[in-house]
């Protein structure tokens, strides 16, 4: 049998999140990196600074502020999977999907090249 929370704890909760994004002050960022990222340097691709607040909540859905947003990248590999990281750069939410379509974190291109430029043009999360 599937777990129900109230609407109220749902975007309590979310808004948690938002505020643990930006607890560290200014700085926190979307880290974008190959299936290796684990809340280090490694498998790091790019990583994109988020705006201040960095994020809104509506309801049991938390949204990225300020997209579109680009970064260049430092690595060569193909993006799967994103983290958003603290100004301390702590890991806040790990494990997010990353595509073109359908995922936590929408870009232009999963194909990453140094030097090249990536798009975040939508981040959402939704509280299941």
């Amino acid at each position: 049998m599937p777990v129900f929370y109230s609407a109220a704890l749902k975007t309590a909760r979310m808004q948690q999140v938002a505020d643990a994004l930006d607890a560290a002050g200014p700085g926190a960022s979307l880290v974008i990196g190959t299936a290796a990222l684990a809340g280090g340097g490694v498998g790091v691709l790019a990583s994109i600074l988020l705006e201040i607040p960095s994020a809104a909540v509506l309801e049991d859905e938390l949204t990225i502020a300020g997209m579109p947003l680009t970064s260049l990248v430092t690595a060569n590999g193909t993006a799967a999977k994103a983290e958003l990281r603290d100004a301390a750069g702590g890991v806040v939410v790990g494990g997010l999907t990353i595509g073109t379509v359908d995922a936590d974190i929408i870009v232009t291109n999963v194909l990453c090249f140094e030097g090249e430029t990536i798009q975040l043009t939508m981040g959402s999360l939704k509280h299941g």
